[in-house]
């Protein structure tokens, strides 16, 4: 049935991209969601976990997850109808207020909706209506979310990088991007050659250059693309995170000591690895010389 579906998708690329566009949208408006709800989670969790020995009242906390309570306005606290939770139009709509209190609603939100469709409109554009389209389009999707919770929290999640992980591996049982044994190898390559910067960096300087997330974040990437797309990734992020943390303090006047989030780079490194890796390659060989 899904071969099929692909085939009527795949002989009119226009109502593809427009599919995809729309599908993204509303993806990006559930990423600016579990953004904000995933965290609070998951320290909701651990103060249940530690009250559970002392108080039994953890266990009658109202309900909060993905779903519940119903989303509400920081400010007046009034529940957001249907009508006005359209991705990008309401806000337009709405001139970038609440309906109710008139509170100013951050241009993050249509930001990372319109983000999340473009996204998708490269994958689409890319791989058109295939298997392997369909695939990178929730590798995006979990990287927008890993990037959004990673800027806003210093953190990634393992109930997003790890489940990552096991959809590479799955993935590549199929030989959709690459053989299952260079999965396998580009998910403990990724995760052993962060592992061993981070301790290598530690012994040095006695501090913690990046957290435990990135270590499975590039697992995950190497699970998708293979160990030979990982030196691509390490060497965009490394030299995009070293360019924004240079400007960052020259420009803006940042702490130096200020932690940077690693994850959004590495983010943007798989993606565009995924996209164009192997082109970036073959330049690169063309500009060195190698053949």
């Amino acid at each position: 049935m899904f071969n099929v579906i692909f085939d009527l998708l795949a002989s009119d690329p226009l109502t593809f991209m427009i599919c995809i566009f729309i599908i993204s949208l509303c993806v990006g408006s559930f990423l600016n969601v579990v953004a904000y709800r995933l965290p609070i989670m998951m320290r909701n969790e651990a103060e249940n976990e530690y009250l559970e020995f002392s108080n039994q009242d953890a266990k009658d906390r109202p309900i909060f997850n993905l779903s519940i309570p119903n989303s509400a306005c920081p400010k007046c606290k009034a529940h957001i109808k249907p009508w006005e939770n359209i991705p990008v139009i309401s806000y337009l709509w709405l001139k970038g207020k609440c309906a109710n209190c008139k509170a100013h609603i951050s241009a993050r939100y249509p930001s990372v909706e319109l983000a999340t469709a473009l996204l998708g409109l490269l994958v689409a554009y890319e791989f058109g209506a295939t298997w392997q389209c369909a695939t990178l389009l929730v590798f995006s999707y979990f990287l927008v979310a890993l990037t959004l919770i990673d800027m806003d929290e210093y953190l990634l999640p393992d109930s997003l990088t790890l489940p990552l992980v096991w959809i590479g591996l799955f993935t590549n049982s199929f030989a959709l991007f690459t053989s299952l044994e260079n999965a396998v190898y580009g998910a403990m390559v990724g995760y052993l050659s962060l592992w061993s910067i981070y301790w290598l960096f530690k012994i040095v300087t006695g501090k913690e250059g990046m957290g435990f997330g990135d270590f499975k974040l590039l697992a995950a990437i190497g699970a998708f693309l293979g160990w030979q797309a990982l030196p691509v990734v390490i060497l965009l992020s490394s030299v995009v995170g070293a360019v924004v943390g240079i400007l960052g303090i020259v420009i803006l006047g940042r702490d130096k000591n200020i932690a940077i989030p690693f994850g959004p780079y590495l983010a943007a490194a798989g993606f565009i690895t995924a996209l164009w890796g192997n082109d970036i390659t073959a330049a690169y060989f063309q500009f060195a010389g190698i053949r």
